[in-house]
This record gives structure tokens, sequence and C-alpha cells, in this order.
């Protein structure tokens, strides 16, 4: 049996990449009835069925997941944003974070279109997340500057990119390797947000060591799937500062002698951050009661 990873899904075909050749197949009728969901990343074994096509016969484990974008086999996140146009928003910042904090995988924070930024403003928030522990890598994909720090992070590895729609994720990913030829958009006027040029998410050879994933853009990050419990672990600034907490049911909330609540008052956690942490959890509790 042949093994390959899918690099497309579309339509119901996937596209296996087995040494250099992409083959198209369809899944076999025990995955379907089982109602697997078969991911871009996953690696599989197939059967070639004719000259060209084959059939998936066989999907091995999983060895991690990024829940969304919804990409299997991912070494590393690329998160990328726009220091401007549209402007930055450090809500959606933490809420992606969060989403891949939940998957494990190395995370690499990119801050794009630098020559449009009020830079006090984004140099304050770049601060904020190196101090946090985070990889923040400022560049521009329109001028070339900052790209070889993120390009020097791809190589043998399978790395997603992830953002909001209009940030340049598209235009980033043809900068770093030319002849990939995506499709880029603009940011609308009218809604300050960017128009979706990417489709679905796919796996695209980069540098002949590694793969990249473009996703399609969204602008919302939700948590429906989540418990109130799991979001404080996703918040790297809590660790050290859960076990100090009264109640060990503590969730930073309402809950008294709270060390992480001290810290905000204190200012040694950003009430920024404290804020964005807060807005998810109530969330996921007003979802609960049924009130979104």
């Amino acid at each position: 049996m042949l093994q390959g990873v899918i690099v497309k899904a579309y339509n119901s075909y996937y596209y296996v990449q087995d040494n250099h050749k992409t083959i198209m197949c369809t899944l076999r009728g025990r995955f379907k009835k089982e109602r697997f969901s078969l991911l871009v990343g996953d690696r599989v074994g197939y059967e070639i069925t004719n000259e060209d096509k084959g059939v998936i016969e066989e999907i091995l484990p999983r060895q991690s997941m990024l829940i969304r974008p919804m990409v299997a086999n991912v070494d590393q996140v690329v998160l990328a944003f726009a220091a401007a146009n549209p402007d930055i928003n450090t809500v959606l910042i933490d809420r992606f974070l969060v989403l891949a904090e939940l998957s494990n995988l190395e995370i690499v924070l990119c801050i794009n279109k630098m020559d449009y930024a009020d830079n006090q403003e984004v140099d304050s928030i770049i601060a904020l997340y190196r101090n946090i522990g985070y990889t923040v890598l400022p560049l521009s994909a329109k001028t070339g500057w900052g790209l070889d720090a993120l390009r020097d992070r791809l190589y043998d590895k399978i790395t997603a990119f992830a953002g909001p729609s209009g940030v340049g994720k598209s235009t980033l990913l043809n900068a770093l390797q030319p002849g990939l030829a995506l499709a880029t958009g603009s940011v609308s006027e009218k809604i300050g947000r960017g128009k979706h040029t990417t489709r679905y998410a796919e796996l695209l050879p980069f540098a002949n060591s590694g793969f990249v994933v473009d996703t399609p853009g969204f602008s919302l990050a939700e948590f429906n799937h989540l418990e109130e419990k799991h979001i404080m672990h996703c918040f790297r600034e809590f660790h050290p500062l859960i076990e100090a907490c009264k109640f060990s049911s503590c969730i930073h909330i309402r809950e008294p002698q709270c060390a992480v609540k001290q810290a905000v008052a204190d200012g040694t956690v950003s009430q920024q951050r404290y804020d964005s942490y807060q807005e998810i959890v109530l969330e996921i509790q007003a979802n609960k009661k049924g009130l979104y």
C-alpha cells in the first residue's frame, strides 16, 4: 500500500501527495459510514485504481490537530495579524492564541503591514506578547522587511497560517515563496474587514523541506465546544498564579482571594489580557444558558 499526505480536500475528493506527485483519491466507503472527518494534513494509505486516481484505504494516527482552522499533523501555527488596514485587534489576537494553545502547537505571532503602522501603539502590543513569552515577528510582506526571520522558522515543518481576513496571509506566503501565486484581496472600506480569498485549507510545498497551509480567514473565534476551566490554561501568564488562589475551583471571575485578579490589580498581569479572558469565559457560560 502506498502512503502520502492529504494536501487538499475539495468536493469529496482528497489530493494525496506522495514523492512529489499528487493523486486524486476518494475515501473508502467504510470511513464514510463511520463519519470520519478526514483533514488536510492527515497521513493516509492508498491504492491506485487507475493511472491517475486512487482510493484511501487507511488513515494513520494523528500526531496533532489544529482546532480551527482544522488541520492535522501540524508542527506549528503562524498567527498573522495586520498592524493596520485593518487595525490591529488585541481581542482577536487573544482569541486566536487560545485556539492555538488548545492545540499544543508551537506558536509564532506575526504582525504584518508594519509599513502602515503607528509604531508607538504597535510596539507596545508587540512588547506585551513578547513579555508573556510568545515569539512575535513584526514584518512587511509588501516591502520584504522581516521576512527572513519568519522564513527560517518554516523549514522542515508543517506550518498552518491562520488569522482574520485581510491581514495579508496569502500575500505573506507569496512573498515568502514566489511562485505560489495565491489569490489575494483587499480590505473592504465599508466594513473594515478583509475579503475571503482562500476558500479551503491546502498544504503547499515550501522550499522542498516542509509544507505551509494557507487557511480561510475568519473574523470570530468561537468556543462553544469548551468548558470555562480550559481557558485559564491558555493564558500563559496565569500559570504561576493559579495555585495561589484560595479555592482550587477558582476560574478567576467572581471568586474572592484570587491570585489572578490580584495580579491584574497590581499591574503584573495586563488588564487587556484579563478582559479578553473574562470575555471568553462569560461567553462560554452564556452559551450554556442559551443566551447567545
